[in-house]
């Protein structure tokens, strides 16, 4: 089918298209405990809303009990077609520390080419891009070049629990011949990327105890042991001197890039400056990880990091040794590591490194796989071909250092079909962070480029 049109109708729909997603973006759908779950079902609803306003059919608000809605919408006019499933996720998590935003989380606000607020890139941006492309086909020719099956997930970002039981109970009606999810990004601004590895990730809380209350410093400090300090001896063990996760039995498992993965990574080209200018890091301070670059580093090594560490606190800072320190660890893990046996060594070592006796307990860790596929399959192919037309730039393959816990499931539940990873977010977008943002050249790009996946898709699934 001739593209002309759709595109035509793209470029002169820009103004609304983010308007559009100004509108999700000031629900503030944090999916997380704590925070109203009236305002995700909320959200759920305007996606629903949106989703009938762009031409589709059979728009539902999915169920289960307990679970934050799942939106889902259709349109199979193309008889004899594929069925391209479409994902994105409206929750969003929570805005952190609102003092540090520049302009109110959930107030949308442009800024040199950039739109913030919560939930712009991660992922709302996602369900306008799906939306937007699919409003553009059906506004200008009537119909799409291949059948298309949407759901908005609404409990992405606290790990998609529930979400093999909602694939397992909706699993004829969301049956697809490949899926394209936009939870992921670009490696730079304006380089439109494919993401064929993400990391997986095991997370534990370990805490260290060595009274039953906190003991005034001057009356009992120094024969009495300092759990803070206990626990600081501990974590400083996870890594050597270079920064490396200090755990060889977890090194292994670890499976090399592929020649294709290789020679991808090599094109970017990507420097340690680039790195430092990417993640903001600060003057002086040096990189960690030991000699392998950072594509390698953040992609394809495990990495250790302490998300969170607690004793006491600024608010209630007293002369005290505290009877307990609490750390919640987090290692990401990539192909072939086992997320359960990674879990056993993290808390073997742990253990074993603890001093003086203390009392040290463990959470059940929570864990999620990484995943990994070969871009082989002819969708592939299409996708950097539709990608490179869409942003005017040659597209490439990448990994991300990231976690989606649902991508493996999702494709083993529906068969494995192809997964195509294809997101919005760039390096400057912090979308778990304060500030996020949305570059909006980006976000027009991307709508472009769905345009053109589809009638790409159409011809190599068939």
């Amino acid at each position: 089918m001739d593209t002309k049109a759709p595109l035509r109708f793209v470029e002169s729909s820009r103004t609304r298209f983010v308007a559009e997603l100004s509108e999700l973006v000031k629900i503030p759908s944090c999916s997380f405990p704590g925070h109203p779950a009236a305002e995700v079902e909320r959200s759920g609803k305007a996606v629903a809303a949106y989703l009938k306003g762009v031409g589709l059919q059979k728009v539902q608000v999915l169920r289960l009990p307990g679970v934050h809605p799942y939106v889902y919408g259709e349109w199979l006019g193309a008889k004899g077609a594929p069925t391209l499933l479409l994902y994105a996720h409206h929750d969003v998590q929570p805005v952190g520390r609102e003092k540090l935003w520049k302009s109110p989380p959930y107030k949308p606000t442009v800024r040199n080419g950039r739109l913030y607020g919560r939930g712009t890139a991660d992922d709302k941006a996602g369900i306008v891009v799906h939306g937007a492309a699919i409003e553009a086909w059906l506004k200008t020719t009537g119909k799409l070049p291949l059948n298309v099956k949407v759901l908005i997930e609404g409990e992405e970002e606290i790990g998609s629990e529930n979400l093999p039981r909602m694939l397992r109970k909706y699993r004829k009606l969301l049956s697809a011949d490949a899926m394209v999810l936009t939870d992921t990004g670009n490696h730079d601004t304006g380089l439109p990327s494919v993401t064929t590895s993400l990391r997986g990730i095991v997370a534990v809380d370990v805490t260290v105890r060595t009274a039953d209350h906190p003991l005034h410093s001057g009356m009992w400090g120094g024969p009495l042991p300092d759990p803070v300090i206990a626990l600081s001896k501990m974590l400083a063990t996870l890594t050597d001197e270079q920064g490396r996760l200090a755990i060889p039995a977890l090194w292994k498992d670890v499976r090399k890039p592929n020649p294709t993965e290789a020679r991808s990574y090599a094109s970017l080209r990507y420097s340690e400056g680039e790195f430092r200018k990417q993640a903001q890091v600060l003057p002086g301070v040096s990189l960690v990880g030991g000699k392998s670059s950072p594509i390698l580093k953040m992609w394809r090594e495990p990495a250790v990091s302490v998300n969170a560490i607690q004793a006491s606190s600024r608010q209630s800072v007293a002369n005290i040794i505290n009877e307990s320190a609490w750390a919640h660890v987090g290692v990401r893990i990539v192909p072939d590591m086992d997320p359960a046996k990674t879990a056993r060594l993290v808390q073997a070592h742990l253990k074993k490194a603890a001093p003086w006796g203390v009392k040290v307990e463990f959470s059940k860790p929570a864990l999620a796989r990484w995943w990994i596929t070969n871009p082989e399959h002819p969708a592939f192919a299409a996708a950097k071909r539709a990608l490179t037309e869409g942003y005017g730039r040659e597209a490439v393959y990448v990994g991300s250092g990231g976690s989606i816990g649902f991508v493996e499931p999702f494709s083993e539940e529906l068969g494995g079909v192809p997964a195509l990873l294809i997101g919005v977010e760039d390096p400057y977008t912090n979308p778990h962070s304060e500030n996020e943002s949305l570059h909006l050249g980006d976000f027009h790009k991307s709508i472009r480029s769905s345009v053109l996946l589809y009638e790409e898709l159409s011809k190599v699934l068939r």
